[in-house]
This record gives structure tokens, C-alpha cells and sequence, in this order.
């Protein structure tokens, strides 16, 4: 087997510690973070400020323009203070940090060696309660009853529409490269799941700088649309929220890719 070489984000100073003694990478974003041992996006080429907008892009950004290319050509992953690379599904979890550790991946099997990428297990958005959708837009529920009672209705597009602004992914997808832009708008116009929470591990750092030379530069597009000033949590975290989308359908069309649980767990409640 392979170590796996895995960076942490966490918004929360006093995290360091605990995050260390799991033998992950501190990586430390937000104005709270004032420990200087952590990892953070703020110097060299940067895009710091636009931390409350693109939650751990900012990490993403800085280290593909200061670091990627001075890794070793080994397994790279990301997670984050609440969500973790689990070995099996449903572990036992308490709340001690070294039982905690147990349930985490820190190596790549055997049986993965032969794939480029890792993605988390598909979140299935058309198993959502339905009072959710109809809280947050009750309006286009009524006006289309076929959303009520057929679930393959529910795509990853009316997901994002519902929670993120009607309209708002279909005008970001415009902004795309010529050759993404179909397959794309096809994938979250059928697909009813995708990789959540922005958590990927890559086999070689070429494959990940294959990515964030794709993800990056539609982001900036797209900033001529949505610019920054953003309010509410399903807005102000826009760039965000397409790239996490973009992520999903990205790996699955560019890698042979496996999928491992996400194990959700604040950091925070480990002693």
C-alpha cells in the first residue's frame, strides 16, 4: 500500500493540534486562523480575500500556483475539520481522538492502485425531503407537479436551482470552455447525485493541475456574473457550490476513479 498524502481546512485556530495528531496536514483559512504553523493561502500568488466566497478554493488556488509543482509525484487528498476519508461505511465513532483515527484513510489500498483519483460516495439530492424543495420555492413545485411525485425530476440542475438561485448554473455553464460546456449541461440536467463536499484524492499532481487548470479560470469567468456582492449561505459561497458540482462530473469524465465514505464528524467534539 501507499501513504496518501492528505491536507486538512479547517477555519478554527485551535484546531491545529488535534489535526496533527490524526497525521493530517494543517491547512488553516479565515480570519480566525493566527497559529503560524498551519499551512494558509495568504502568501505568494494568492486569492485570499476571496476566502468567503470560494470556501477551500482559496487553499486549491495557492497551491497550485506555490506548491503543486514542488510535490513529490504522490497520492494528494483533501478533507476538512468535519468531514474525513473513511475506510468502511457506518464506522462506530466516539468521541476519542485516537479511536477516531482508526476509521481514516491514510493509505490507498492495494485494489485502488490502478485508478487516478478517489471521490466521495455520491449524495443523491433527489432523496432530499420534499418539504425542503417546497420551503425554500414553493412557487416552482406547484407550477410543475411532476417535481412532486417523479424523483428522476429532481436532477443535480434543479437541486442548484432550488438552493443556489434559479438560472445561476445554467449562466455559469455559458461561461465555460466550448468542450465542457455540453457534456456538462448534460450531466447536471440527468444526473440526480454527484461527489460532494469538494473532497478528492489524485493518484499524480499532474492530474490535479489538469483540474485546476479547467475549474480556475470558468471560476474567474464567472465572477463577471456573481461578482461578491453575495448574501445568504446558498449565494455568498457560489464559487464554491459550482465547483463542487464541476468536481464531481470533472473526475468521473477525465479519471478511473473509485469512490471511498465521507465520515462527518466535527474535529471540534474529539477529545
Amino acid at each position: 500500500m501507499q501513504k496518501v498524502k492528505i491536507y486538512c481546512i479547517t477555519i478554527n485556530n485551535d484546531h491545529y493540534d488535534k489535526i496533527k495528531k490524526l497525521d493530517l496536514i494543517p491547512v488553516g483559512l479565515g480570519k480566525n486562523i493566527i497559529n503560524s504553523e498551519f499551512i494558509t493561502d495568504k502568501d505568494g500568488t494568492n486569492i485570499h480575500s476571496k476566502n468567503l466566497y470560494y470556501g477551500e478554493y482559496t487553499f486549491h488556488y495557492w497551491l497550485w500556483k506555490n506548491k503543486l509543482e514542488k510535490l513529490d509525484n504522490e497520492w494528494i487528498g483533501f478533507c476538512q475539520y468535519r468531514k474525513f476519508w473513511g475506510i468502511q461505511k457506518n464506522p462506530l465513532i466516539n468521541d476519542n481522538l485516537e479511536d477516531f483515527k482508526k476509521n481514516l484513510l491514510f493509505e490507498i489500498p492495494v485494489e485502488f492502485q490502478n485508478y487516478d483519483s478517489i471521490i466521495g460516495e455520491p449524495l443523491y439530492v433527489n432523496k432530499f425531503r420534499l418539504s425542503k424543495f417546497i420551503k425554500k420555492n414553493f412557487k416552482k413545485m406547484v407550477l410543475n407537479p411532476t417535481l412532486l411525485f417523479n424523483k428522476e425530476k429532481r436532477t443535480i440542475k434543479f437541486h442548484f436551482d432550488m438552493m443556489h438561485g434559479e438560472g445561476n448554473l445554467d449562466r455559469a455553464i455559458k461561461l465555460l470552455e466550448s468542450n465542457e460546456q455540453k457534456d456538462f449541461t448534460d450531466y447536471v440536467n440527468t444526473e440526480v447525485c454527484f461527489n460532494p463536499h469538494n473532497m478528492f484524492i489524485c493518484k499524480s499532481k499532474k492530474t490535479l493541475l489538469n483540474y485546476y487548470q479547467s475549474v480556475f479560470p470558468w471560476l474567474e469567468r464567472s465572477e463577471k456574473i456573481f461578482g461578491f456582492n453575495l448574501e445568504g449561505y446558498g449565494l455568498q459561497r457560489i464559487y464554491g457550490f459550482l465547483a463542487e458540482r464541476y468536481m464531481s462530473y470533472w473526475f468521473k469524465k477525465y479519471t478511473k476513479y473509485m469512490t471511498l465514505p465521507i465520515i462527518v464528524k466535527d474535529i471540534s467534539e474529539l477529545d
